[in-house]
């Protein structure tokens, strides 16, 4: 398997990227950058929509069934997009501190909710919390509090049978996962489903000895976790039990977070970062920040909708 820089255009913190099905295009943003990107896979050119802060993540959504734009998790809250480039209508306010946590990775469950976790930027106290947002059948915006005692959330998916819920917090090294009921939106039975060690003392980019940590995930359809390991240049492909399956090289030293797309859904793409990376780093990895694909031999699971 050989990785293909599919989108040349970098970003300084690329995320959430995921296929849209309908319109054939590939999505993302850039956190810092403060842009959402979509982006002909076939021809390369980029879209980009500036946002008024940090997209953190974004998820499609529908309206009665039909393609009604994003569902937009910013610093300040959850906000709907009908359209690309649209006006932006508040769904919930954040209830953190909007000058020490942000919005980070979320997308929407199988289900339609639209779940968001934050990031505690101190990273000095596990202030992290995951939130999902219900607003199916039109009704207004019913928020819980699902999950916290992390500092950075990510790796956030579900499997495919819908009964696992997964959520990773970055700089503890750990995945976490909960049996999860769909239609009651219920969580139990929280257990570390895999955990590395942390960085060691001195450990400086370059240096041998760290394998990077948990950022984002996705699923395959045989129940496969896919997760980009930050600062670890990799792409692990753990079983439904959490062992390694695989252990994949990615032409970047940070990876952010993969999905899966094209027709068959056996494209697999990944994002990345160079936003603060040392001089040396962005010379030995030059295509860090931009978008990579490597086609795969199981396909991985469909984007979810947001329903409203």
């Amino acid at each position: 398997m050989t990785w293909q820089t599919v989108i040349a255009q970098t970003s300084e913190l690329g995320e959430s990227p995921f296929w849209h099905p309908d319109e054939q295009t590939l999505y993302w943003v850039d956190i810092p950058g403060r842009q959402i990107h979509r982006a002909s896979v076939i021809t390369g050119a980029v879209q980009s929509w500036a946002m008024p802060s940090e997209p953190g993540c974004i998820a499609p959504a529908r309206s009665q069934g039909k393609p009604s734009g994003l569902v937009i998790a910013l610093r300040d809250g959850i906000y709907r997009a009908p359209q690309w480039g649209g006006a932006l209508q508040l769904l919930m306010l954040a209830e953190h501190d909007t000058a020490s946590t942000r919005f980070n990775d979320g997308k929407a469950d199988p289900l339609g909710r639209f779940w968001a976790g934050t990031m505690y930027e101190p990273r000095d106290a596990d202030k992290a919390q995951l939130f999902s947002v219900d607003c199916r059948h039109g009704q207004p915006p019913v928020v819980e509090l699902k999950a916290s005692h992390a500092v950075i959330a990510n790796g956030l998916a579900w499997s495919p049978d819908g009964a696992t819920l997964y959520w990773a917090d970055t700089p503890a090294h750990t995945i976490r996962a909960w049996d999860w009921d769909a239609q009651s939106n219920v969580m139990s039975r929280e257990r570390v489903f895999r955990q590395w060690p942390g960085k060691p003392a001195g450990w400086q980019p370059g240096m041998a000895g760290y394998g990077g940590r948990p950022d984002g995930a996705a699923v395959d359809v045989e129940g496969n976790y896919y997760v980009a390991m930050f600062e670890g240049g990799r792409l692990l492909k753990l079983s439904p039990a959490g062992q390694l399956l695989e252990d994949i090289s990615v032409p970047a030293r940070c990876p952010t977070m993969p999905c899966f797309g094209g027709d068959d859904l056996k494209t697999l793409y990944l994002t990345t970062a160079r936003y603060n990376r040392p001089a040396q780093e962005l010379q030995a990895w030059p295509d860090s920040g931009c978008v990579f694909s490597m086609r795969v031999g199981v396909a991985g699971l469909p984007v979810n909708f947001f329903q409203d």
